[in-house]
């Protein structure tokens, strides 16, 4: 793939770090085509498409509490681990915040950490829907420990396990992300492109003339709605199009999208 890229200047490959799918990103149908043609006759390999997935995530929107019970006791060296969390929602980009509320050793302070790691791994896993959850306060407020069968591993299941619990009993959001458009096209087609961003959910945010009789249009866009852009700026544009984007940060997805998502991953069993 690297090699293929490095011979046209149209393509390019990365690897995406939330979904962990490969992505091969070219100008339309008939350019991916030849690609993969180009492939396989040329390198023997043959690969496996699929439709690209967009990084969604998760958050809370108001504060919730979860409970992680790990007592698994069944003869000999068992797991014991007990945790009470508090949640509550951050700004957009926050990350995670910890706090130990702990007191009284009821939570033994070499394992305060091992929940903190718990947390982060099923933070990872997902929630719900098995998007990431983001921007979150979790406060571990009491527990339980057993002098024997407590451990590292038993305390990170305790935290995986709480945040889990306040995840199916909480109100969470889910969250697309918005890339910023940058679209060149000729004048005579400016009124169609624009139309057709604002279908697509998007918000112009504003327009600037280029020599040539051509206009450069910035909007913001949901990626769930830029998926096949290409090929139908193609078509809108009239052959005259071409645009760039990068991305801007998440926003919560309109609650038909994010039901569709939801009985999406209930059904695959997430």
């Amino acid at each position: 793939m690297a090699r293929l890229s490095a011979e046209d200047a149209a393509l390019k490959v990365e690897v995406n770090p939330e979904t962990r799918q490969m992505v091969l990103w070219c100008t339309g149908e008939a350019h991916l085509d030849v690609a993969l043609d180009r492939l396989k006759s040329r390198y023997g390999v043959e690969v496996e498409t699929g439709e690209v997935r967009i990084p969604l995530r998760e958050t809370f929107t108001v504060p919730a509490q979860g409970l992680g019970r790990n007592v698994k006791q069944s003869g000999g060296h068992g797991e014991y681990g007990i945790c009470r969390i508090k949640v509550e929602p951050l700004p957009s980009g926050a990350g995670l915040e910890f706090v130990d509320e702990i007191v009284g050793g009821v939570v033994p302070r070499q394992y305060i950490p091992s929940v903190e790691k718990g947390v982060r791994a099923q933070m990872e896993s997902g929630g719900r829907t098995g998007f990431p959850l983001v921007d979150l306060r979790v406060t571990l407020y009491d527990g339980k420990s057993h002098s024997v069968d407590s451990s590292d591993m038993a305390f990170q299941k305790a935290g995986r396990l709480a945040l889990r619990d306040a995840a199916e009993h909480g109100e969470t959001a889910m969250l697309e992300p918005v890339d910023e458009l940058s679209v060149l096209v000729d004048d005579a087609y400016v009124g169609a492109v624009m139309s057709d961003l604002a279908a697509r959910r998007g918000r112009v945010v504003g327009t600037e003339p280029v020599a040539g009789g051509r206009t450069l249009i910035k909007a913001e866009v949901p990626e769930l709605e830029t998926v096949r852009y290409a090929v139908d700026l193609r078509s809108v544009g009239h052959g005259t199009g071409s645009f760039s984007r990068r991305y801007l940060r998440h926003e919560p997805l309109p609650p038909n999208l994010a039901r569709r998502f939801r009985e999406e991953a209930g059904t695959n069993g997430g």
